[in-house]
């Protein structure tokens, strides 16, 4: 595995995973493939299935190429696709029987960061799903809480969870369920819509990269204070994920640049 998680409860506030990166190597190859395109092979991949990729074409390669490139100078919105792919990798880690939608292939897409159908192969049933947000930030407690956009508005992750349990944004996430539920074998399409807008169907996990103040378990509980009165209900509805990075520009910075040849050098 590229990223090993220690999953952690804290009682009612939330439970989650701490990350850490096993082999930066072999994640930046995985953030190649997904960035050539091939973020569906990754769930194979990781199970050791020796599944082959196709061949790229040039295009292929120039757009994954594009996406791992810093544009305009800030690097914010490629960092956020670069985190966003790893958090995809570390979900599939945590869960390999899930249904998962592939990360943007665009920087600053709008729209959900990441979704998964958890699937009960029992009864051939999705039983809920997961709706993520993924942050690369210097400022976790900022982002989680506090955070406003140049016009003054409330741009946190808390706002957008509290955006989407108020149903103020279910159209996107049927559209989304709609496109995944097909691919799932032997599933009720109507049935599964109709349990997920049920509001104890609905999920949420934000993964967020961490210094210091926030790598130990009292700084988990100061970064994810509130939690519980956004996300009602039990604390398995609340899912928080931590990747602990001294410097997160510098760090992720040079993964860019190692996929960038992972990109060149695939077949």
């Amino acid at each position: 595995m590229t990223i090993d998680t220690k999953p952690f409860d804290h009682a009612d506030l939330c439970q989650g995973a701490s990350w850490e990166i096993s082999d930066k190597e072999a994640l930046a190859e995985q953030i190649a493939r997904i960035a050539l395109g091939y973020a569906h092979h990754i769930q194979s991949i990781l199970a050791g299935s020796g599944v082959t990729v196709p061949r790229s074409a040039a295009d292929n390669v120039v757009g994954a190429i594009e996406l791992l490139t810093v544009e305009g100078g800030d690097p914010s919105h490629r960092d956020g696709w670069l985190f966003q792919a790893i958090s995809y990798i570390a979900a599939i880690t945590q869960d390999p029987n899930g249904i998962f939608d592939a990360p943007h292939m665009q920087h600053a897409a709008k729209g959900l960061d990441g979704l998964k159908l958890e699937y009960d192969a029992s009864s051939n049933s999705v039983i809920s799903v997961v709706i993520f947000e993924d942050k690369a930030t210097k400022n976790a407690r900022t982002t989680i809480a506090t955070k406003k956009d140049k016009n003054g508005k409330d741009v946190s992750v808390w706002a957008e969870f509290s955006e989407i349990e108020g149903n103020r944004r279910q159209p996107l996430i049927t559209s989304k369920i709609s496109t995944l539920l097909p691919t799932v074998p032997r599933v009720d399409i109507d049935e599964a819509i109709e349990r997920i807008v049920w509001e104890e169907s609905r999920k949420y996990r934000v993964s967020i990269t961490v210094a210091d103040t926030h790598s130990t378990e009292d700084g988990r509980k100061r970064l994810f204070k509130g939690y519980d009165t956004v996300i009602s209900g039990k604390n398995d509805r609340r899912r928080a994920e931590t990747l602990h990075l001294a410097d997160v520009r510098v760090w992720l910075d040079d993964l860019a640049e190692m996929a960038k040849l992972k990109v060149k050098e695939l077949p």
